[in-house]
């Protein structure tokens, strides 16, 4: 396999869906180990303006959205990841563009990666059949219900679905979601002559 320079992400924009009350940490560090590595991050909602994390159960800051559902096109993204907390996690799964958009990620095969109650969204786009995953251990029954086969793990890579537990976890599923972006620069990397002389930020 070539070497993959430090910024081995550079040139890849990852879409991060939230609503209000998303578990912070769990945007945060994922955001930051994605820029580390030179990929763009950009928060998708449901409305412009701001959209606020949470704490747990306690208010914290707030984001510029970049785009809203409706605006955003999957084909401007390498990537989704999907921040947990219980009020984002349940009002997401409601929102049809929200829907539409794992969809159509999930459908070209892209990276997804999702921690904590972030799987919710997952099991009303019926993505999780026959998938193995991880979440916070309240959403098992929904996950096995939706025909998904829960696990009881830090992180776990079925394909191109990164899964997660918690915050704790962040660190192990950091270093899963940039190996799945990883290897999906190098799949171009490996492809043909023309699309490596179009992939960014990676020396064949």
């Amino acid at each position: 396999m070539a070497d993959i320079p430090e910024t081995r992400l550079a040139g890849l924009s990852v879409a991060i869906l939230v609503t209000d009350g998303f578990e912070q940490v769990e945007l945060t560090g994922p955001r930051e180990a994605l820029e580390r590595e030179g990929a763009a991050a950009h928060i998708l909602s449901a409305k412009p303006g701001k959209v606020r994390g949470f704490r747990h159960d306690e208010k914290a800051d707030e984001f510029d959205v970049a785009r809203t559902f409706d605006q955003a096109d999957p084909a401007d993204f390498d990537a989704v990841l999907l921040p947990g907390g219980v009020m984002n996690g349940d009002a997401i799964r409601m929102i049809p563009e929200a829907r539409r958009f794992v969809e159509a990620m999930a459908a070209e095969g892209k990276p997804i990666a999702v921690i904590c109650h972030g799987g919710w969204l997952l099991v009303s786009t019926g993505l999780v059949k026959g998938r193995t995953m991880t979440s916070w251990p309240s959403l098992q029954d929904d996950i096995r219900n939706a025909g998904g086969n829960w696990v009881d793990q830090e992180v776990v890579v079925d394909g191109n679905l990164v899964s997660s537990r918690k915050p704790d976890d962040i660190p192990a599923f950091n270093r899963a979601f940039i190996a799945a972006l990883g290897e999906r620069v190098m799949a171009s990397v490996r492809g043909t002559p023309d699309e490596k002389a179009s992939s960014v930020g990676v020396d064949a």
